[in-house]
Formats: structure tokens, sequence, C-alpha cells
């Protein structure tokens, strides 16, 4: 653990209006400042460690995670959405206890948690590399310049950097125009689906369509149609009555209404 922070024995966080625990006293005010201190919650924790797993293949070192961070538990309620933490000494990865997690950023250029920001890009960019054929390799420089470049838009909004998405940022970075790659396999849009896919009907089923009043034509629908075509063209005329479903008959009829049901079933 940091020798900065030997004094850091307690805190006091709230919930902010972002669903963020953010921490507002310390123990130790003159190594910490709380001016937009943030803290990650027991159940943001464990998504993190559900995000790293597979990057154990790509050289992700738990040790290097679990010194980036200073473990607390829950002491008491400290006022409306505001608790009091005590610091322990359990592991993010082997303890059953809830555990909250403070960056430790005593020393933000050169200390552990910039050391794991540091680490995680590397793993990240080695995984990214093997998963997906790039024409060029991505590069550390060119990930960290991309969410470098997204925090300082956040920061111009006066917006509050919290570690989660801090590093979340890194552990879910996939290069622009990649991210469809792994949803090939989407469900088909409608206009996908031809009358080959479309479920068979059984002959009690087709009956029914042909009786179904909602099926049929409007006499009224197709009177508007007729008075909206453009006069005075005889031989559209005589294509568009060779095409109008006919009337004349109840035989006709019989004929026609099948496939006006097949036409309402697409």
């Amino acid at each position: 653990m940091a020798k900065s922070s030997a004094t850091l024995d307690w805190c006091i966080v709230r919930l902010g209006e972002d669903h963020n625990w953010w921490v507002d006293e310390v123990s130790d005010p003159v190594r910490w400042d709380v001016d937009g201190l943030s803290i990650i919650d027991p159940r943001q924790m464990a998504h993190l460690i559900e995000l790293v797993e597979p990057m154990r293949d790509y050289g992700f070192d738990q040790d290097t995670m679990e010194a980036a961070f200073i473990p607390f538990r829950i002491d008491r309620e400290a006022g409306k959405q505001r608790v009091r933490l005590k610091r322990v000494k359990d592991s993010f990865f082997e303890s059953d206890e809830k555990l909250f997690a403070l960056a430790d950023i005593v020393d933000e250029e050169n200390g552990p948690y910039a050391d794991l920001l540091d680490h995680l890009t590397r793993c990240r960019v080695k995984m990214l590399n093997d998963i997906f054929k790039f024409e060029s390799k991505l590069t550390v420089d060119e990930v960290e310049d991309e969410i470098r470049e997204d925090q300082n838009a956040g920061f111009i909004e006066g917006k509050a950097l919290h570690t989660f998405d801090e590093l979340c940022a890194i552990l879910d970075y996939v290069p622009a125009g990649w991210e469809t790659e792994e949803g090939e396999e989407a469900a088909k849009s409608d206009e996908d689906i031809d009358d080959q896919e479309l479920p068979e009907l059984d002959a009690d089923e087709e009956e029914r369509l042909k009786n179904d009043q909602s099926l049929k034509w409007d006499e009224d629908d197709e009177s508007d149609e007729d008075d909206e075509k453009p006069k005075g063209d005889d031989d559209e005329e005589s294509d568009d009555d060779e095409e109008k479903p006919k009337r004349a008959s109840s035989d006709d009829d019989e004929d026609e209404k099948p496939k006006k049901a097949k036409r309402s079933k697409r």
C-alpha cells in the first residue's frame, strides 16, 4: 500500500445525482483533496473485476489492480444518502465482503493508480489486436489520445470524471467502425425476411383467413383510388382494370380472397 495513504483510516461518502459515490470528508485532509474525489462502490468493482478477467490471457496483473485502490467497508450511516466508510485490508478479488474502492491518486503521475491505467490500456490494446484484423496494429498512444479527447470534452462541460467511468472507458474501448463486427448475428429486420421464412398455414387457419372480413378490400377505398387515377390515358386505365379485383360473381370473389389474405399476412 502507498506510504502516503497510511493515515487515511476513514472517509464519508455521499450518493450523487448521477448515482455514483463521491467523497465528502477524509481522515487525512492534508494529503487528500476531496474536491471531485470519486469512489467505486461494490457493485461497480464487481463489474470491473468481470471486465478484466478476459485480459488475463493478455498479461493482466491482479496485483497491479489491488495496489491501485484502498479498500473500505461501510461503518455506519452519516446522514441522508451519506455513509461513513472504514478502511480494511481485504482483497477485492478474494473477499466476500462488499468493499468500496478509493483510487490511490496522491501521486497522480507516478502512483499506483496511474500505473493501473497504463497497464490496463496495454492489455486492452493487445486484446483488440488479437481479436480484430486491423490493417495496421492499434497502438497505446492512439487509444490514450482518443480517450483523453473524450475526457477533455467532459471537463469543458464542467463534468467531474468518476473513477469507474475512467476505467470503463479503457476496458470497453473499441475503435470506431469496429463495434458492429461483434454483432453480425443480430436479428434480421422484416425487410430481410422472404416468403420462404413465413410459417405455413394449415387448412383451418387458411379457411379462417378467407372468411376474415378485416382482410377484404374496402369498397370505399377502391372507389377513392379510382377517383385519384389520372384520366385520359386509356392504356393505363385498361391495365388497371385488369389488375383490380373483380366483383362480378361470387366465384371470382372466392378466387381472389386467398390472394388478399396472403398479402395482408406480410
